[in-house]
């Protein structure tokens, strides 16, 4: 017998005594009913869609003005969850948190510290940056994206970071894209693009590639309807760097995003696709206003260790690489420099990189030695080969930097979600970037197994 002829014979039975124990078993069959009836409609991963969208360097603040011209955020946050502040992660840079996006782990379990890989070059400098390195050699950690393909699921990118020749990925525009990827040549014999958009796209200006990685976002949306599909939009970062934030320019290029993800929702509809897709908006970092630019180079300089210290500088903060060979005594010089320095809020050492979620320079080669962290309105920035002058200068304008601390609220993030899954109305003032991976793999019914990041909950309607 059914639990819908169950709960229909309860309510149908003439009072007796027993009356109010039959309306208490047929309650309950109806809520079998329609637990019952909830999952049976719930769609085969094969049949979802989960959209993931980056804007990159929007900071969470900039949604506190009401007069900021996002009206598609703000509609997808009002139909959907929204949190107030997502947290970051040291350092608060492009590839790192979006490789925790995709990873649920801190950065010194998946190996990122840099737009790039830091490869020891065993002489001087010490290191260098590589960005070309494949995603299997350059994540150490298991992506949703790689679950998501190992269960048979479709995925797709669209100008992700460190996922270069991905196996897991089925379609990708990426970055530095060529008219010799696949999925561009598709672009181009269908008409989407044309093949002059496609020559030289790496020194295209970024507004544009902006433009054409959105046509590959609804390319793939109407052709290939990949069950995760991964969007990585730039304007935002590069008008912050040159312009800095609160800034007419950057309210401006936050209004253009806003049109993206448009384009993006309305691709979704046209596809039928709207009642089986997750849409989720997310940043990397936030963004500071800068003044003040700190040069460790000259004070390195002028201290006789140039050629001792290696500065990578990353905005609000600064990675030094020591020469091993000295590396107790230069560890003391350079920590009794810079602390106390103007501009400098924090010389952080290997005993406090675990807190910070960095990597120890015992077990990673790619570890700095050091830290230095900037103070609000300085930036850490390296000179060029032969420039003098002071080590700290100030802009003729204002601009911008991340890369500070994470506990720093001018760093935190943005998230929201809307569509399929998620609870309408739901809110909470802040969640982690290590959740939005495991909140992922829910959503397509794949597990991370090693997440530090706990699935949202709260934001789902079926916890």
């Amino acid at each position: 017998m059914s639990l819908l002829r169950i709960f229909h014979l309860g309510l149908m039975t003439p009072p007796s005594r027993s009356g109010f124990c039959r309306q208490v078993i047929a309650l309950l069959g109806f809520l079998c009913f329609l637990r019952f009836a909830v999952a049976q409609t719930a769609l085969p991963p094969s049949e979802r869609m989960v959209v993931l969208i980056t804007l990159d360097g929007f900071p969470a603040y900039a949604l506190d003005d009401p007069k900021l011209p996002v009206p598609t955020l703000r509609a997808l946050s009002r139909r959907g969850a929204y949190a107030r502040r997502m947290g970051t992660v040291n350092p608060t840079v492009t590839w790192p948190n979006h490789t925790t996006l995709a990873t649920g782990v801190l950065p010194s379990e998946h190996g990122l510290l840099y737009n790039g890989t830091a490869v020891r070059t065993g002489s001087w400098p010490p290191v260098k940056i590589d960005y070309s390195i494949d995603k299997e050699r350059m994540v150490h950690a298991m992506t949703v994206y790689d679950l998501a393909h190992g269960a048979g699921l479709k995925t797709a990118q669209v100008d992700w970071v460190a996922i270069n020749h991905a196996p897991t990925i089925d379609w990708e525009f990426p970055e530095l894209a060529t008219a010799n990827d696949p999925l561009v040549k598709e672009m181009i014999a269908k008409g989407v693009i044309s093949e002059a958009d496609a020559e030289d796209f790496r020194r295209a200006n970024i507004v544009w590639r902006d433009e054409i990685w959105c046509r590959a976002a609804e390319f793939l949306i109407r052709e290939h309807k990949p069950n995760l599909l991964l969007v990585h939009f730039l304007t935002l970062d590069s008008t912050h760097h040159r312009y800095g934030p609160n800034s007419l320019a950057s309210q401006d290029a936050m209004g253009f995003l806003d049109g993206l993800v448009a384009r993006v929702l309305a691709a979704i509809h046209a596809a039928g696709l709207q009642d089986r897709t997750t849409i989720l908006i997310a940043s990397d970092h936030g963004f500071k206003q800068v003044h003040k630019e700190i040069r460790p180079l000259i004070a390195l300089r002028a201290a006789g260790l140039e050629h001792s210290v290696f500065v990578l500088s990353e905005g609000g903060s600064a990675m030094l690489y020591l020469d091993k060979n000295r590396l107790d005594e230069l560890t003391r010089r350079v920590r009794s420099m810079f602390t106390g320095t103007e501009g400098i809020e924090r010389v952080a050492g290997p005993d406090e990189f675990q807190a910070l979620g960095l990597p120890d320079p015992a077990k990673d080669s790619q570890a700095p030695d050091l830290v230095l962290y900037a103070k609000t309105d300085y930036a850490f920035s390296n000179p060029r080969a032969g420039d003098t002058g002071p080590a700290i200068v100030t802009t003729g304008q204002a601009t911008g930097a991340h890369g500070y601390l994470a506990s720093d609220p001018d760093m935190d993030a943005i998230f929201i979600a809307s569509g399929y899954g998620i609870r309408a109305g739901a809110s909470v003032e802040e969640i982690q970037n290590i959740d939005v991976a495991p909140t992922i793999a829910k959503l397509l019914d794949v597990r991370l197994p090693k997440a530090r990041g706990k699935s949202l909950d709260w934001a789902l309607t079926q916890p």
